[in-house]
């Protein structure tokens, strides 16, 4: 009988305690302390890169679907904005849920700028296309026929491109060896 009362105190306890672990996941990261009498559960604030962005209402279209590193699941890019610094850049989730970002007040690529908030051509560059720097060390943009066939990049995957609306400079965003690469273009 004595058994009996423990096992159902005990089965109380541990469903008890369950059902506020499992609420306690679903907001936040949890600390857990087991004392002699029962497991207490504490939350523990869990600060995020996508609690501190927001997707900009400013680009449309902000967001764009392809296959960037070439596995054969969608992924995403999103023109996002930092709560924190007010900078945009980009929040890329590749197909097996790995997020990257780009700006957002972080140098892009080696490019001199941190913001890309001067988008207005968001698109995806398609896989197999030949892209090429067009500008060249004096600053002059140069065509196709300039360029050495070594130089030019035929896309692996898709890629992303940017460029300023009304006006020169822009670039294409891919992935080569997991790591993404920038061309210019004007």
């Amino acid at each position: 009988m004595k058994n009996s009362i423990f096992l159902i105190i005990g089965i109380f306890l541990l469903t008890s305690c369950t059902d506020k672990i499992s609420k306690v996941e679903q907001t936040s990261v949890t600390t857990a302390v087991k004392t002699d009498s029962a497991i207490e559960v504490a939350p523990t604030p869990a600060k995020k890169k996508e609690d501190s962005v927001i997707i900009s209402k400013r680009h449309k279209p902000n967001f764009l679907l392809l296959d960037l590193d070439g596995d054969h699941k969608t992924d995403s890019v999103k023109i996002v904005q930092s709560k924190k610094t007010e900078k945009s850049g980009l929040k890329i989730i590749l197909g097996n849920k790995k997020v990257e970002y780009l700006g957002l007040g972080k140098e892009v690529l080696g490019q001199g700028f941190d913001d890309f908030d001067w988008i207005g051509v968001f698109e995806k560059a398609s896989k197999g296309r030949t892209y090429f720097n067009n500008v060249n060390d004096e600053g002059e943009i140069i065509g196709e026929d300039e360029v050495a066939e070594a130089d030019k990049t035929k896309l692996p995957n898709d890629g992303i491109f940017v460029h300023a609306d009304e006006s020169c400079g822009g670039g294409v965003i891919y992935l080569k060896n997991g790591k993404f690469q920038w061309i210019q273009q004007e």
